[in-house]
This record gives structure tokens, sequence and C-alpha cells, in this order.
């Protein structure tokens, strides 16, 4: 005689399961990844390939407190379990060191404006060593400002403006 449960069970044999612990911890991978991607703006969103719904539980979860904010993020876990998200995570990565290359620039920048405003002549050699394509005139003209206005308690015009330069010269 001819059994098909074994037959059911032969191709069932076979088949691997996850443990629970490898469950939780895809589960948490997927909660990080919809997090990162409810922190992104709209445009950002727009840019990747998800789904309409994804999309507007993503928008939605942005304006949610507490415990409608959890029960949105379960939902959104749920829904990218039935995409492939290896796109969205290497998108969120991708992201996430331009941000960490943008920040890095932005400190390496006030580091160097603080020096400058600080030190003075030698900093701004220092600089000058560094970075030649600089305008050296300009770069004095407005630490002497900045100093000026940081002495009578005004508004660090030149400082901002010291930092917009030394912004554009560092990122060339």
């Amino acid at each position: 005689m001819y059994d098909t449960h074994d037959e059911d069970y032969e191709k069932f044999e076979n088949v691997e399961r996850l443990n629970k612990s490898q469950q939780k911890r895809e589960i948490q991978a997927l909660l990080a990844l919809g997090k990162q991607l409810a922190s992104l703006d709209a445009i950002a969103l727009g840019k990747m390939d998800i789904p309409h719904h994804l999309f507007q539980a993503l928008m939605d979860v942005q304006s949610m407190k507490h415990g409608a904010e959890k029960r949105q993020f379960k939902l959104i876990c749920k829904m990218l379990r039935q995409i492939n998200t290896e796109s969205l995570q290497q998108t969120c990565a991708e992201l996430g060191s331009r941000k960490d290359e943008l920040d890095k620039n932005f400190h390496r920048t006030e580091r160097w404006r603080d020096r400058l405003i600080t030190e003075g002549q030698t900093a701004i050699t220092e600089f000058m060593a560094e970075y030649p394509q600089a305008d050296a005139g300009q770069i004095r003209q407005l630490v002497r400002n900045a100093n000026k206005e940081l002495l009578q308690n005004k508004a660090p015009k030149s400082a901002r403006s010291l930092f917009r330069l030394l912004r554009d010269v560092i990122s060339q």
C-alpha cells in the first residue's frame, strides 16, 4: 500500500524552521528598518521603491503618539515582512553614511572656525597650509570682525560668514 501521509511528511521534513530567537531578531531588524524609514521625509520615501500602502503607513506613523505609534510600527513590520527589504536596508545605510559624513564635515568646519577666532594668526597659518586654495585675506578680515563682534556683544554675523566660507573651502 502506498501512503500519502509519508510522502507529505518527507516533503516537510527537510524544511528548515527558524527558532524563536532568530524570529525575534528578524522582527527587531524589521522594526529598526521601519523606524529608520519613518524618520525620513516624504520626498526621500517617494524616491524609494516601496508599495503605496507602506508609504502611507510610514507617513501616518510620523504624527502618532505612544500606543498608536507602537501599533502602527507592528503593522509596518508586517508589511515589511511581505516585501524584499534588501534594497531598502541598503538605501537606509547609504543615507546614514551620507549623514555621518555631512555631520563630520560640519563639526570639522565648526572646530576650524572656533580655532581661527580664538587662536588668530597661528590657526590661520595652519589652515592655509592645509587648504591653500582659500582666500587668506578674506579669512583674516572675517576673523578680525568676528573678534570685534564678540568683544562688543553683537550678533555673530562675521562668525557665520566665516563658517560659510570655511564650509565651502573644506568641501572642495
